[in-house]
């Protein structure tokens, strides 16, 4: 009997070592996974927004005035007029603070929208192969909710900045203290719904435009992996088509967003769009800068996915050695 007690658990202990070992080993992957997206989804981020800083300003005041649409000829004259009266770095004026808002919302969104494309491919059983095109929406709608729903604020916080002379905020904290002292923590929520309303066909059609063209030409040209400058273009066309769909909604979040500086009282999305279309007509009201952002869109979303696909594989070469890439 001695000896029954004594095996026991040395056999117990053969059993467990193994599956105990694995564990941490599983925990440590995918701890590093989710900081590879975190951290290219970041520079990704970063990269394309101060790329198109200048062209973004100018769509932004575009959309919060009652101007005409914005030509390419009009957004020339209007940078240079800014670049002769504010000086060159006024041209990059809220940038600070599209980057503290665009390098957590990029993190979050390229991040979630890995984690979602392997919840996805779990529950319709496509571990490890390309999502069908309905989850491979889902997947990017998702993702920018999330992103959106978390970064709100500075979104708020980045428009102001844009439409308004330098003297009137100093910093990203004044605006905070401004907006919440003269006109309530409410308004810097002001434009959510709309946001979230342009996000999911922006984000959705976005990835699932670019994941599609990898996919496609992965099976029409025998290589595993696009080219940076192939990556560039399926970005361009994955930004076109998402920023063209949602754009409506995005002049909508943008009156809301700056009405407090602009002396007009927006209240709801309904309301403003019959507002714009009633003072400035369907198309140049609803789709005002719709000429700039197709040069501005496309550039910061091919830049976007170019970044943060090289970024994912340069830091996976790093930890793992040549052979690993997306």
């Amino acid at each position: 009997m001695g000896n029954g007690v004594r095996e026991g658990p040395v056999e117990f202990q053969r059993d467990v070592e193994p599956v105990t070992a694995r564990i941490p080993a599983e925990d440590n992957q995918e701890k590093k996974k989710v900081l590879n997206s975190l951290m290219s989804g970041a520079l990704a981020g970063a990269v394309a927004k101060t790329a198109v800083a200048p062209l973004d300003r100018t769509k932004i005041m575009f959309q919060g005035s009652s101007r005409a649409d914005l030509s390419p000829q009009e957004a020339y004259r209007l940078i240079y007029h800014t670049y002769l009266n504010e000086g060159f770095w006024s041209l990059w004026r809220g940038n600070s603070a599209t980057m503290v808002r665009v390098i957590p919302y990029a993190a979050i969104q390229f991040c979630a929208h890995e984690e979602y494309k392997q919840i996805l491919g779990n529950y319709y059983g496509f571990q490890g192969k390309a999502l069908t095109p309905f989850p491979r929406f889902i997947a990017g709608s998702l993702a920018g909710t999330t992103a959106a729903m978390v970064t709100y604020p500075l979104d708020m916080v980045r428009a102001r900045m844009a439409v308004t002379p330098k003297e009137m905020y100093s910093s990203i904290v004044h605006v905070f203290i401004r907006i919440s002292r003269e006109e309530g923590l409410k308004t810097l929520y002001r434009g959510f719904t709309p946001t979230i309303l342009g996000v999911i066909p922006y984000a959705g059609l976005s990835f699932f435009t670019y994941e599609t063209l990898k996919k496609v030409h992965a099976e029409h040209s025998g290589k595993a992996q696009p080219s940076p400058p192939e990556r560039l273009l399926f970005g361009a066309c994955a930004g076109l088509i998402g920023q063209s769909a949602s754009y409506p909604l995005d002049v909508v979040r943008r009156r809301m967003q700056t009405a407090g500086v602009l002396g007009h009282t927006y209240s709801s999305i309904l309301l403003t769009m019959q507002e714009i279309v009633r003072e400035e007509g369907l198309i140049r009201g609803l789709y005002k800068g719709l000429s700039m952002n197709w040069v501005k869109g496309p550039i910061a979303v091919g830049i976007s996915f170019t970044t943060f696909d090289l970024t994912q594989i340069l830091l996976r070469k790093l930890q793992h050695g040549p052979g690993l890439e997306r």
